[in-house]
Parts: structure tokens; sequence; C-alpha cells
């Protein structure tokens, strides 16, 4: 039996980031589906590994964790020797290696995050769960987002991915909210009609840990009745 556990649906953009990110590692895990709609993520035993009552927990021997991002550096950490080495950076690459990483690992967190969840959020979810959708949010996100992917955009024609010349957590990190985005609402374009952003899209999308990830979604989808 793995020892690693992840807690919660592969549909959960956070979730599956930390999902991408074991398969990116080769490392063995077992999938403990949490039933949000039946407030399974709020029951006290879960609260004990995730004490906002968020997904996802995660749980690899006596070591728990809750924050994706978090998650996913520690996975790269301890399981440094398996899979992709340089994920994360490699010892030969050096700090300036790791922290162009980093730097753009918080750039998804702190700029991209917020306006794509947003849009997510009001054009591909609000409609199913039958809420009222804010255009004039739906406007101010995208004309953030737009800014932030004028950045990406040059950044792109400089280098093959984020950090560099190598996948990395970075263009990892940046994976559900943006399939998302692109396949659920009308606004992929913002990804798609720019060169450089379209081609570097393309290219982590068809990644097989990112697709293995999305198989497990189309699993875990609730079917129309």
């Amino acid at each position: 039996m793995a020892s690693v556990t992840v807690f919660g649906p592969p549909l959960s953009t956070a979730v599956s980031r930390v999902l991408a990110c074991l398969l990116e590692k080769d490392v063995e895990f077992e999938l403990s589906p949490v039933d949000m709609s039946k407030g399974q993520h709020k029951a006290p035993e879960f609260l004990k590994l995730q004490p906002f009552g968020q997904v996802p927990a995660f749980r690899d021997g006596g070591i728990t964790l809750f924050e994706s991002r978090a998650i996913c550096r520690y996975i790269c950490d301890k399981y440094s020797d398996q899979g992709n080495a340089s994920l994360i950076g490699t010892r030969e690459g050096g700090l300036l290696e790791r922290y162009s990483i980093e730097q753009w690992l918080e750039a998804e967190s702190q700029s991209y995050n917020s306006p794509s969840s947003t849009l997510v959020l009001q054009l591909a979810l609000a409609p199913r769960m039958g809420l009222k959708q804010d255009p004039a949010l739906i406007e101010q996100s995208e004309a953030k987002l737009s800014k932030v992917l004028d950045v990406y955009e040059q950044r792109l024609a400089e280098s093959r991915f984020l950090a560099g010349d190598e996948f990395t957590l970075a263009d990892l990190s940046h994976l559900p909210n943006t399939q998302y985005l692109v396949n659920a609402t009308d606004r992929g374009g913002l990804i798609t009609s720019r060169e450089n952003v379209g081609r570097w899209w393309e290219e982590i999308s068809k990644r097989d840990s990112w697709m293995k990830v999305v198989e497990m979604q189309k699993a875990g989808a609730p079917q129309p009745s």
C-alpha cells in the first residue's frame, strides 16, 4: 500500500495540482475521495488533516500537509531522486535556477490564480450551480488576466517554459485553472490567441502526467441525469 494519500476530488484545481506533481515524480499514491456535497470536508476527522475544511489534504506516513503548492514543494524535495529531476530545479542549476522557479510559482499564486479562478467560477461553474453571474467582475478579471498574460507572452518569447528551458513546478502549477479556462469557458482565447502562451499551453497540457489527471477528472465528473 502506498504511504502517500491525497484527500479530495480530482475535479478540484488544488487537488489536481498535487496529483500532477505526484505523477511527474513517479510517486505511488492513494486517492481518497472527499464528497464535498455531503460536507465530508467539514467532518471532525477531516478537519484534523485540513483545519480550514478545504481540499486537498495530504498524508505521507506521519506527515500531513494541506496547501497544494506547499505539498508540491514537499513532494519535489522528499522524492528528489524520483521522476522528473528538474521539477524544482537541479543541484547543478544552483540557487538561480531554484529561485527562478520560485518566482514564477509566486507569479501563478499571486497574479494568475485570482483572475483565472474568478473567470472559471463565473463562466463555467456559476451557470451549473444556478448562481447569478457578475458581468462587471468578469470584465475586471479578464482585464487583470490579460495584463498578466502579456507579461507571460514576453517571457515565453525568450524561454521555452516560464522558469527556463525545462518544464518545472512553475509551469505545472498553471495547469488546473488553465485547463478549465480553455476547455470550459468562452475565454480560452486569452491563452490560445497569444503566440507564445498558446505554444506553451499546447506543450504543457499534453504532458503524460496532466493527461492522466484529466482522465481522472473525467472519471470523477458527475454524470448527466
